[in-house]
C-alpha cells in the first residue's frame, strides 16, 4: 500500500498540500494518507476533516515520514525531512530550484526522487496540479484591492446631488493569469480598465 506522508509547512507558509477533497481520492485509490497533527490549522483544515476524509492524523512529521513512499509540501522540504523517508521515495513540492541552490543540491544528493510542481506543464491536461496559476489568479486580485486601498478614493463612477465624481482609471500590464484577474476585479469595482 502507497504510504503518502503531509507535514506541517514553515512557520511563513499558510497553505498545506493536501484538503480533505484529496485525501478522498488518494485514500479511495487505495493510498494510506498520513498526515501531522496541524499541519492543515493555518489553511483552516482541521485534523478531525481530514481524518473524516480518510487520512491518519499522527503526533510529529517523524511518524508521518516514517517508511512513507511520497511526501506532499507546498514548500521545499528540510533535508532532515527527506532523510526521514525510505529510499527511492518521491517528495512533489514547490522546489524553487534557481533560489538556495546549496540546500537544492542537498536535497538532490539524497536517494530521493524530487518533483517540482512548478514545473508542472500549464496545459489544460495538467490543469488540476498547476500551482502557479491559482496563486497568479490571487495574486492579480490582490493586485486591485491593495491598488484601490492605496488610492485612497472611490473607483466607481460616484453620482450625487452635490455633482458627479469620474470612474477612476486602472492601466493592468500584461493579460496572463493575474493580469486578467486584475482587469476583471478592477471591472467589477467600477474602474475604467485599460
Amino acid at each position: 500500500m502507497l504510504t503518502i506522508a503531509v507535514t506541517a509547512e514553515s512557520a511563513d507558509e499558510t497553505r498545506v498540500a493536501i484538503s480533505p477533497e484529496t485525501t478522498k481520492k488518494f485514500t479511495g485509490m487505495g493510498a494510506r494518507v498520513r498526515v501531522q497533527s496541524g499541519a492543515g490549522a493555518r489553511s483552516y483544515i482541521s485534523d478531525e476533516a481530514l481524518k473524516a476524509a480518510g487520512a491518519e492524523i499522527v503526533g510529529s512529521a517523524g511518524e508521518a515520514l516514517a517508511g512513507a513512499d511520497m511526501l506532499l509540501k507546498v514548500r521545499r522540504p528540510a533535508a532532515d525531512e527527506i532523510a526521514q523517508l525510505k529510499p527511492g521515495a518521491m517528495v512533489f513540492s514547490i522546489l524553487n530550484p534557481y533560489d538556495d541552490r546549496p540546500g537544492l543540491d542537498t536535497l538532490a544528493g539524497t536517494k530521493a526522487s524530487l518533483f517540482a510542481m512548478e514545473f508542472m506543464p500549464r496545459i489544460t491536461r495538467a490543469q488540476s496540479m498547476d500551482v502557479l496559476s491559482s496563486q497568479a489568479n490571487l495574486a492579480g486580485y490582490k493586485a486591485v484591492v491593495d491598488g484601490a486601498a492605496m488610492f485612497g478614493q472611490a473607483l466607481p463612477m460616484m453620482m450625487t446631488a452635490a455633482g458627479t465624481v469620474p470612474a477612476a482609471k486602472a492601466f493592468i500590464m500584461g493579460v496572463g493569469v493575474a493580469g486578467l484577474q486584475a482587469i476583471a476585479t478592477a471591472r467589477r469595482i467600477g474602474a475604467m480598465v485599460e
